[in-house]
């Protein structure tokens, strides 16, 4: 399939009552290409567009539930206020806004700005003005209790690189790999993938003519996933021990001289104390702690450093279990060392048109302290690149004094079954003195909530693919205008925003200026001030839908001859915690856990036909499943003597959750496979056959976490197992 294709047809086809129009889907990150048809006014059936240029029709089973999802029955189109009794009321958004600004007003002026917190998730990332309406809004009044899902889910990509030093023009991209290095991530799945390339854009396809021209796979991940199937070599280490096992990779490379030994001597300031630092993780004691064969080891060691082009890549598994920087810092050290770096005259996969223009040389900027930004109250830990740390907001809302926070709006978010630590999220939620949730259904969070705002759904409104713009396997741009009329009464997340600071008397501020506030602007207007001084103008990506444009590509410039930066792939910390790995034996050991009291692993792992906490509500996905099932290994199941359908009570040292039992070949022995993000409000999972149970109630924010960012442990949970007779429904 040539990229230099395009399509830049009408938008509009209208036969025989119907009438189509191509957007892109916004139920996940990965910005499908969309044809939707419509009818009275409705979205009635949804397809690929065969003829884009880089996802040739594809789409995934939950954006073609759209239809559904805009109509569904419990769908909200008004907003809500809480009565003294509990219940709920409609009211008009106007309303809700003049009683949120009121109230907040009054919290402001009694507390200080800090008291004033948001908090966007997953779902407020899926809307290209979501985020950034959030950042400005506490810009405009000076409030740091900015907080996303960025920060319970993979903050060692925001950290790790400023440890290491940063290469200008990146590390190489998928398309011309030679090598893929994978690390507890799932892109046949998740549509995520570290690299670009299989990043949404019909992975299956692309994996396969990747593979047809001779690119090597390996995968590390305690299951044999999907994604794992298609591996040269898979590693099924024990869940927990991704920095053992890259350690002793390391170790294998650099023993046997394997590393760009040319771009080592110019760019790498410290590999003698990487050589060191990794000296003690030997073949046979990596492979009996990760309970991997040595020589698949040795075997992936030599078969990512020999090859030419290709890079590592770690995803949300490692990410979430113990010492996640840790590995996300020697996946980068890896890297770096084999010198898979963009070099002078490469062409960059993705555009990167809604960025700024920024150089891109083929030099290195020096390590520098990732956690500069305001500091939290908890645990010594700080802002990390404009954001607060989202795992310890409830902690924020709970302890008393200067700084506490006392209202959260939450936006396309979650908390209740998503923050780490459920029972310590409730009571926040219940302590907060102004709860606001925008969101298009009543979730397990908005049952706190005292008011919740009605949200646009994607049809409805104007966007353009934010997070797929530095993902995408090519230069590729697209937009979308609103191709359906609001349904009811509701608001652009944007919109919630712009009519408290207006209430409020506070600026909006976006990189191209002030959100006007003496009328309410368009989508595009605000689109246009969001992403202003883009590397390409909006007008010109508004012109420019599902196009490549191979012309624009960026090539790598030279160095500047004055740059001696140079990479630290060994700085102190690392050093310290690779001894604390070390000493520990055992993952569970980082959480003060003795493992033989639990020998059971929960890890992470996504589900095709949700998003997290929601899909299963549509009858196409809830018809998959609407419980998040607990998978196990066969054999574990037969120790235990359980049978599918059978639930049972997993107990880690912070709490218990139960799970409806489902066989899983592909799940080593010794490993609980959970989705995160399921369940509801209830601490007893009356619902569990219904609608699940979160696993963030098995951790706590203060045991194993991140120093440097806070991320607390959700994946490679110690746990215990026992059989659940029944459970009152």
């Amino acid at each position: 399939m040539s990229l230099d294709n395009s399509l830049n047809a009408t938008d509009d086809l209208s036969t025989d009552g119907i009438s189509t129009h191509l957007t892109f889907c916004r139920f996940c990150h990965a910005s499908c290409p969309i044809e939707v048809d419509l009818q009275g006014g409705q979205a009635v059936a949804i397809r690929g567009v065969p003829e884009d240029p880089i996802f040739a029709g594809y789409t995934c089973i939950k954006g073609r539930q759209i239809p559904e999802q805009m109509t569904h029955p419990q769908r909200l189109l008004k907003s809500l206020r809480r009565r003294p009794d509990g219940t709920f009321e409609e009211l008009s958004s106007s309303e809700a806004m003049d009683e949120i600004a009121t109230q907040l007003r009054r919290i402001i002026d009694t507390y200080g700005p800090r008291s004033v917190a948001s908090y966007t998730g997953t779902g407020g990332y899926q809307n290209s003005l979501a985020v950034p309406a959030a950042r400005a809004f506490h810009q405009g009044f000076d409030s740091p209790s900015f907080y996303t899902s960025v920060t319970i889910d993979q903050p060692a990509k925001s950290t790790a690189p400023f440890r290491v030093g940063i290469w200008e023009a990146g590390y190489q991209d998928f398309s011309n790999a030679d090598v893929l290095l994978a690390i507890g991530y799932n892109p046949m799945v998740s549509s995520f993938s570290p690299v670009g390339g299989l990043q949404g854009t019909n992975p299956y396809v692309v994996l396969r003519e990747a593979k047809n021209r001779g690119m090597k796979l390996i995968v590390i991940d305690p299951r044999r996933t999907e994604f794992a199937t298609q591996a040269d070599i898979h590693l099924a280490p024990k869940p927990g021990e991704d920095p053992t096992l890259m350690a002793g990779i390391l170790k294998v490379v650099i023993d046997e001289g394997l590393f760009d030994h040319e771009f080592c001597d110019l760019w790498v300031s410290d590999l003698a104390q990487l050589a060191d630092a990794v000296s003690t993780f030997t073949l046979d004691y990596v492979s009996t702690r990760c309970d991997v064969p040595a020589d698949d080891i040795v075997a992936a060691a030599r078969m990512f450093a020999t090859a030419q082009r290709g890079t590592s890549g770690t995803g949300t598994g490692p990410s979430m279990a113990p010492h996640s920087s840790l590995t996300e810092h020697l996946s980068i050290a890896l890297n770096t060392i084999c010198g898979r770096v963009n070099r002078e005259g490469d062409s960059l996969e993705s555009g990167y048109f809604l960025y700024p223009e920024t150089p891109r040389r083929a030099q290195v900027h020096a390590a520098r302290t990732p956690a500069t930004g305001a500091p939290s109250r908890m645990r010594n830990l700080r802002g990390i690149r404009g954001e607060m740390l989202t795992t310890t907001l409830a902690e924020e809302i709970l302890t008393p004094g200067e700084g506490q926070v006392r209202a959260l709006i939450v936006s396309g978010g979650n908390p209740v079954v998503a923050w780490p630590d459920q029972e310590l999220t409730v009571a926040a939620m219940k302590d907060l003195e102004l709860l606001v949730v925008v969101d298009h259904r009543m979730s397990a969070t908005a049952e706190f909530a005292d008011y919740v705002i009605a949200p646009t759904l994607s049809l409805e409104r104007a966007d353009v693919p934010h997070l797929m713009d530095r993902w995408f396997r090519a230069p590729y741009t697209n937009y979308t205008d609103a191709i359906t009329e609001r349904a009811g009464d509701v608001l652009n997340e944007w919109e919630v925003f712009w009519e408290l600071s207006k209430r409020l008397g506070y600026p909006l501020p976006f990189p191209g200026g002030d959100a006007p506030m003496d009328e309410r602007p368009s989508d595009d207007a605000m689109i246009d001030l969001a992403y202003a001084g883009s590397r390409m103008p909006m007008d010109e990506v508004r012109a420019n839908r599902r196009v490549v444009h191979p012309d624009k590509a960026m090539i790598v410039s030279a160095a500047d001859p004055t740059c001696t930066a140079k990479f630290t792939v060994a700085p102190d910390d690392i050093v310290a915690e690779l001894g604390e790995v070390q000493l520990e034996g055992d993952s569970a050991v980082a959480l003060g856990v003795d493992p033989s009291l639990y020998p059971f692993r929960l890890v992470s792992r996504r589900l095709k036909h949700v998003l997290n906490s929601y899909g299963s509500s549509l009858s196409v996905l809830g018809a998959k499943g609407t419980s998040n099932s607990a998978y196990m290994n066969p054999q574990d199941m037969l120790d235990h003597q359980l049978v599918e359908g059978d639930l049972i009570e997993i107990f880690s040292p912070r709490a218990s959750v139960h799970g409806l039992v489902e066989a899983a070949p592909d799940v080593r022995r010794g490993v609980i496979s959970m989705a995160h993000s399921w369940g509801g409000s209830s601490l007893t999972d009356e619902k569990v056959r219904d609608i699940g149970s979160p696993t963030s109630r098995l951790v706590s924010v203060d045991k194993g976490y991140d120093r440097i960012n806070g991320m607390v442990v959700q994946s490679a949970i110690p746990v215990r197992i026992a059989r659940a007779e029944h459970i009152n429904h």
